[in-house]
């Protein structure tokens, strides 16, 4: 369920409270949520998520991203927790596609190259082709 990004990202579809577990043991240290709450009637609340982290040591952090695009605030809100953290993350969603879109955009920003990112997503089952082009802009900057 779990699929692994690079040496310290992981993304996944919505995870389970058991699932926290899981991540735990893989050397996960901070949880990262990008589903807005009450997105679907069969998701698992983001709090009992949260309570589950945080009973396992983890930290815990909500970006919600809907279907209406990114915004800089979520690429800032994801920098600032991944930065400095000891560990591994877990960033999911309902599919992993916008954890994994969020952290594309995020490094391209910081400089990494948009093809490199879309063959890192691609290994993982991931296609960030609708915001190759948000990357590359953001990569230029």
């Amino acid at each position: 369920m779990l699929k692994q990004l690079t040496s310290d990202i992981f993304v996944a579809p919505q995870i389970s409270v058991e699932d926290v577990a899981e991540a735990k043991a893989l050397g996960v240290t901070l949880v990262v949520n990008n589903r807005p709450e009450g997105e679907s009637p069969d998701q698992t609340p983001g709090d009992a998520i949260e309570t589950a982290a945080r009973d396992a040591g983890m930290d815990y952090v909500a970006i919600p991203v809907g279907h209406g695009g990114f915004a800089h605030w979520q690429l800032d809100a994801l920098d600032e927790a991944l930065a400095g953290k000891a560990g591994k993350a877990l960033c999911y969603c309902r599919s992993g596609t916008r954890s994994t879109l969020l952290w594309s955009l995020s490094r391209a920003r910081a400089g990494d190259s948009p093809d490199d990112l879309a063959e890192i997503a691609a290994a993982a089952g991931y296609d960030v082709s609708p915001i190759m082009e948000m990357m590359h802009a953001l990569a230029a900057r």
